[in-house]
């Protein structure tokens, strides 16, 4: 099987052989679903440009919606020349009859027809993504990105996607800086590939996303944490005033204090990997907590994982000033590392 995350860019650079009579894309990650699409879409028409044709009539149906006996129709050439592109979207939701079709159809597809199926990849119509397979449909795969260190990997491939080279740094550092939504991920890392010389480092995403990077809640976390009072409030008033979300910041103070408690539990034993794969966070940011928990004792950590329990309901409604909740979540975390 292909991997969307795996080849994007030689997949783009690459079109000298015929696009796939039939292409599968599986998987609930929209972003990498909507990309392989594309791509699909591309390289089908450049190989119609290629032949002379004006790449033919584009179809994009919900699987739902299409009726039994019109994928045929669908298939057909157009009048004006080229064949058509047909984008079959949602195939879990298809019925009965037109999982059958489209079973059909890809293992005898039409000549001048390029069909391009999505499927959530679940349960629901797993037959029919077996017929297809067993059909011989080309195969993407966008699984659901759900793991920090497979957000790292998605920043990583989008550097190289772009021929560029980027440090861990500056890897962690955009994950910081944007977050996990893959579309604004990629389309930083585009930014960054586009208006920058040279390897791209930490340096380079601060200069680009210096408010953002510097003032988001984990930011704000590692310096209550790390017992750096004056640091982490001037980080909270700044990532307020850019727009951070007040249950974000709660949210990452959480995260923190919580890493804490189960990364000090785990022992210095522990492999970085393994226990990453346990608490599910990058071994990085397992060596960084371990560096954290110094001057940390574990009736600290109970009383500072109380005191982001309780601002988590004021700043959900239950205080006037969720500024104020936070800011007193901060004084309390630092309070309890100092605390012997």
């Amino acid at each position: 099987m292909l991997r969307s995350m795996a080849t994007p860019r030689a997949r783009e650079q690459a079109p000298a052989h015929a696009p796939a009579a039939v292409t599968l894309v599986v998987g609930e990650e929209e972003f990498l679903a909507d990309r392989a699409v594309r791509e699909a879409v591309a390289a089908a028409r450049a190989a119609s440009a290629a032949a002379g044709d004006d790449g033919g009539d584009v179809h994009d149906v919900d699987a739902s919606a299409l009726a039994p006996g019109e994928l045929t129709t669908l298939t057909s050439p157009s009048l004006f020349g080229g064949g058509a592109i047909v984008i079959v979207r949602n195939a879990q939701n298809a019925a009965k009859e037109v999982a059958a079709e489209l079973a059909r159809y890809a293992a005898s597809p039409a000549p001048d027809a390029v069909v391009v199926i999505t499927h959530a990849g679940g349960a629901k119509g797993k037959a029919l993504l077996t017929d297809l397979t067993k059909a011989g449909a080309a195969t993407e795969e966008c699984p659901k990105l759900t793991r920090p260190s497979e957000r790292a990997e998605f920043v990583r491939g989008e550097f190289r996607r772009a021929g560029r080279q980027a440090d861990e740094g500056a890897v962690r550092a955009l994950l910081d800086a944007v977050g996990g939504d893959l579309r604004e991920l990629a389309a930083a890392a585009g930014q960054l590939a586009s208006d920058t010389d040279g390897r791209i480092s930490a340096a380079v995403v601060a200069t680009y996303y210096r408010g953002r990077a510097e003032a988001t809640g984990f930011s704000v976390a590692d310096h209550a944490v790390e017992g750096r009072l004056n640091e982490a409030l001037e980080q909270l008033r700044w990532a307020l005033a850019t727009g951070v979300s007040p249950v974000l910041i709660n949210s990452a103070l959480a995260q923190g204090v919580r890493l804490l408690g189960r990364v000090g539990a785990a022992g210095r034993g522990a492999s970085a990997a393994a226990l990453a794969a346990e608490v599910g966070a990058p071994p990085w940011k397992i060596d960084r907590v371990r560096q954290q928990l110094r001057g940390w004792q574990p009736d600290g950590v109970a009383r500072a994982l109380q005191a982001v329990a309780e601002s988590d309901a004021q700043v959900k409604g239950d205080s006037v000033s969720a500024e104020y909740a936070l800011e007193r979540a901060i004084r309390r975390i630092v309070d309890c590392r100092a605390a012997r």
